[in-house]
């Protein structure tokens, strides 16, 4: 309960703006921002794709819409890896969670890894060229295969796509709607489960403990590959990565999880692969991999010269934060997550039902 009193105040301002933005923010003003080839566009689409509220599977779509809009290969690239790495949600939570030196680094490192494999992207298209109409059809129809949740009949658990209100209060309200419904649903399970974790680790694991195999490139190497197919978007990560620098993990070595695992699963390459060739998978993955670990090696570096604890800092969120403000997030967080909970329990038995009818 202490871990989540810490992170409540910050993951409901996290999930506030991150409501607001996916409302107020145009997505034909942002196709319009990145169309064009070269480098500016690149880190236009890494600067753009950061505070955006879309986790590793709801990129896809607005990844497919900017490519068919027009965006460059290496711009999708850019967006596909810095979007998902990181948001306003999880810099929020990872200032709680991870200190405040973590939470600056961590979007600064999203933002380096996207330049860094768009720009490799420019180099090494090859010949590989966006698919035809039909081919997009299929695109999409992977998109929802992969992302989709499973079917409920109840009409309450559907969420139907639809355009923005218009009016300041219709659409401040749908951004909150959002941001503590929408966003809930999709992240409850897995930040219950790192909530949970990252509590286990600190009350029953000794401070430190991994502290001798937990940094160094085999412990980075093997960040990659958990992270790599492993569904999981930043926010939700924010506790498992806390968990792990509680046992004594490196911050590089966390680093490296952070950045691969949301920019990374079966369902991204996927599509990568069907959108934008062989080519530009493969090298979507060695930037990744590249990036992460160098920024993950230099990350460690540099905490050692500056001489800056990171693991005194995990609670620095928390100080200075009057107890009233929170146990009120506190509280209306739980009311969101059991809300969810009881939704998707109640989805569950509906489609058994109707299975069984």
């Amino acid at each position: 309960m202490e871990i989540f009193l810490e992170a409540a105040p910050w993951l409901l301002l996290g999930f506030v703006c991150a409501g607001l933005i996916k409302t107020w923010l145009p997505e034909g003003l942002i196709n319009r921002w990145l169309g064009g080839e070269g480098i500016w566009s690149v880190t236009k689409a890494a600067l753009i794709g950061t505070p955006l509220p879309l986790c590793s599977c709801g990129v896809l779509p607005a990844a497919a819409s900017l490519r068919r809009s027009g965006a460059s290969q290496s711009s999708t690239v850019s967006f596909l890896i810095a979007t998902p790495e990181t948001g306003v949600d999880s810099i929020a939570l990872s200032y709680a969670l991870l200190g405040p030196v973590m939470a600056v680094i961590r979007p600064l490192a999203a933002i380096i890894s996207a330049i860094f494999t768009g720009t490799l992207t420019l180099f090494f298209r090859g010949s590989d060229i966006r698919a035809a109409a039909a081919g997009n059809h299929q695109m999409l129809n992977v998109i929802n295969d992969a992302c989709s949740h499973e079917h409920c009949q109840d009409p309450h658990c559907t969420v139907n796509e639809a355009a923005p209100p218009q009016g300041f209060v219709a659409r401040t309200l749908a951004g909150l709607r959002y941001g503590l419904v929408d966003m809930v649903d999709d992240l409850v399970v897995w930040l219950v489960i790192g909530l949970l974790l990252a509590a286990a680790v600190k009350g029953l694991m000794p401070p430190m403990m991994l502290a001798e195999w937990g940094s160094g490139l085999p412990a980075m190497l093997l960040m990659l590959l958990i992270g790599i197919p492993t569904y999981i978007c930043a926010t939700a990560s924010t506790p498992v990565a806390a968990a792990l620098l509680l046992a004594g993990v490196s911050p590089g070595t966390v680093l490296v999880f952070l950045l691969a695992g949301p920019a990374t699963n079966i369902a991204t390459m996927g599509i990568i692969h069907k959108e934008m060739g062989k080519g530009v998978l493969i090298t979507y993955l060695s930037g990744i991999c590249a990036s992460s670990i160098t920024l993950g090696l230099l990350t460690d570096a540099l905490l050692r010269v500056n001489d800056i604890d990171v693991f005194a800092q995990i609670s620095a969120g928390s100080e200075w934060m009057p107890t009233w403000v929170s146990r009120l997030s506190g509280a209306i967080l739980l009311a969101a997550f059991a809300f969810s909970l009881a939704k998707m329990v109640r989805c569950r038995f509906s489609t058994a039902s109707s299975a069984g009818a």
